[in-house]
C-alpha cells in the first residue's frame, strides 16, 4: 500500500511557498521547480516532470513520466501528462501571458535543461527561488517531524545496539559498510542518503577504521574515508582490515519516508584508546551538548557558531572540525529530505532559529595516528533547547 503524503501538508507547503516568495519578491508572477527532491515535496512524487508554480493560480505539475505513477502515488489537485515543454506551454498559453522573469532552482537546474525549457517559455530573466523554497522546507511540520523521530529510532538501535555485534577482527571497512546498510534497510531505512552538494555519490556514509576516517576527501565535513578505490571513493576501503586496538568511526544517514537523520557512533574494539584521544572526544561530546541547549527559537545559528568557538582554546582548535589543513567551518547543518540542508550552524547565518528546524551536531577532532573523534546526532529545535532524536550514547563504546 502507498504512503501518501497527506493534502493537507501538500497546500500548506505551497501556501507557506507563495507567502515567502510575496515577503521576498513581491512582483513575483511565476516559479518553475524542476528537481526530483523539491517535486516530491511539493507534490507527493518523484517524477520527471515541472511544476509550475503561478502566484494567482493554481500550480500544475506536468509529467514526463511516469504519469500513472504520479497519479497512484499523489494526492496533488492538478497533475498533467506532458511529451515535451511544448505540452506545457501550451497549457500556460490558453491561461495567460508568460511573464518576462521567471523564478528557478538555479543551484540545481543545468544550463541545457534551462535552454531547452526557455525554447518553449521564451522568458527574458531568471531569478532564484532557492533561498525561498529552503526557508520553507527548514521548519518541519509534525508530519515531517514524525518520519524524522522514526528515522532517528532506527539510526539509535542500529549504531547503539547493533553494530558492536557486527565488528569482529578481519573485517574489512567495505564488509562494515555492506552489512551495515542492509541491516539499516531491514530495520527501516529507505535504502539512500541524499546531499544536495552538487555532483555529490553517497551510498551510506563514512565507515572508518582508525586513520582512514582523517584520509583526505572531497566531501565537505569533517571526516574522511579512503572508499573503494579512486573512481569511487564511497563504502569503504577492501584493504583496510579490522584489528585490535582499532578505532571504528561509523558516521552514516538513515532516512524513512524520505526524511533524514545524520548520526556518528564511534567504538573502541580490542582496547581502549590513548587517555589523550579519550578527552578530545568528551570534549567534542560536551561542545554537542552546549551546542544543543542553545538550539531554540530566536537564536541565530551564528550566534551559537560563535559562542562555542570563542570559547575553545587554541590548542583544542588545532584540527578541530577536520585534520591538518583540512577543516569545515562550521558546527553542524539542518536535515531533512537532503542530509546537507540549510540553515548551516556557521558564521554568515544570521536569521533566527523557529521551532520546528531539525539540525544534526557534529563536534569532531582529527588525531594523528588515531582518527577523527567526536560525535554527531540529529536535533529538533524546541523552546527548551534541542530535543535529540538519534540516541543519547557518548560514544567510544568499548567493543572488547
Amino acid at each position: 500500500m502507498i504512503k501518501k503524503v497527506p493534502l493537507t501538508e501538500l497546500k500548506n507547503r505551497m501556501k507557506c511557498f507563495r507567502k515567502r516568495m510575496d515577503i521576498s519578491n513581491p512582483d513575483w508572477e511565476i516559479a518553475v521547480i524542476f528537481s526530483k527532491i523539491n517535486l516530491y515535496y511539493f507534490t507527493g512524487t518523484m517524477q520527471d516532470g515541472m511544476l509550475i508554480i503561478p502566484k494567482n493560480e493554481e500550480a500544475t505539475f506536468w509529467v514526463r513520466r511516469s504519469y500513472e505513477r504520479a497519479l497512484d502515488e499523489s494526492l496533488f489537485s492538478s497533475i498533467e501528462p506532458m511529451n515535451s515543454f511544448r505540452d506545457a506551454a501550451g497549457g500556460i498559453s490558453k491561461v495567460g501571458k508568460l511573464p518576462d522573469t521567471v523564478y528557478l532552482e538555479t543551484e540545481v537546474v543545468p544550463l541545457a535543461l534551462y535552454q531547452r525549457f526557455q525554447k518553449y517559455f521564451p522568458f527574458k530573466n531568471v531569478e532564484s527561488a532557492d533561498a525561498q523554497i529552503c526557508a520553507v522546507r527548514a521548519v518541519k511540520s509534525e508530519y515531517e517531524l514524525s518520519l524524522l523521530r522514526e528515522a532517528g529510532r532506527i539510526h539509535k538501535h542500529v549504531l547503539e545496539d547493533l553494530v558492536p555485534d557486527m565488528l569482529r577482527e578481519g573485517m574489512s571497512e567495505a564488509d562494515l559498510s555492506t552489512e551495515l546498510f542492509s541491516v539499516l534497510v531491514k530495520e527501516g531505512h529507505h535504502g539512500a542518503c541524499r546531499f544536495g552538494m552538487f555532483d555529490t555519490e553517497m551510498i551510506l556514509g563514512n565507515v572508518c577504521f582508525g586513520e582512514s576516517s582523517i584520509y583526505p576527501t572531497y566531501f565537505n565535513g569533517p571526516g574522511g574515508k579512503l572508499g573503494l578505490s579512486p573512481a569511487a571513493p564511497v563504502l569503504g576501503s577492501r584493504g583496510r582490515k579490522l584489528k585490535k586496538g582499532d578505532f571504528v568511526f561509523v558516521d552514516v544517514g538513515c532516512g524513512v519516508d524520505g526524511y533524514h537523520t545524520d548520526k556518528t557512533t564511534t567504538y573502541m574494539f580490542g582496547s581502549s584508546l590513548p587517555q589523550y584521544a579519550i578527552d578530545a572526544h568528551n570534549k567534542c561530546v560536551a561542545v554537542q551538548n552546549e551546542a544543543a541547549s542553545m538550539l531554540k527559537p530566536g537564536i541565530s545559528p551564528s550566534e551559537i557558531y560563535n559562542t562555542i568557538i570563542n570559547g575553545l582554546d587554541k590548542e583544542f582548535l588545532q584540527n578541530f572540525m577536520g585534520f591538518g589543513n583540512r577543516k569545515v567551518r562550521f558546527l553542524g547543518h539542518a536535515v531533512g529530505l537532503l542530509i546537507d540542508e540549510t540553515p548551516v550552524i556557521a558564521e554568515g547565518f544570521d536569521e533566527p532559529l523557529q521551532e520546528g528546524m531539525v539540525f544534526a551536531l557534529e563536534p569532531k577532532r582529527g588525531i594523528e595516528n588515531i582518527g577523527m573523534v567526536g560525535i554527531e546526532n540529529t536535533f529538533i529545535v524546541t523552546a527548551e533547547g534541542g530535543e535529540c532524536i538519534t540516541g543519547d550514547n557518548p560514544g567510544l563504546i568499548p567493543v572488547f
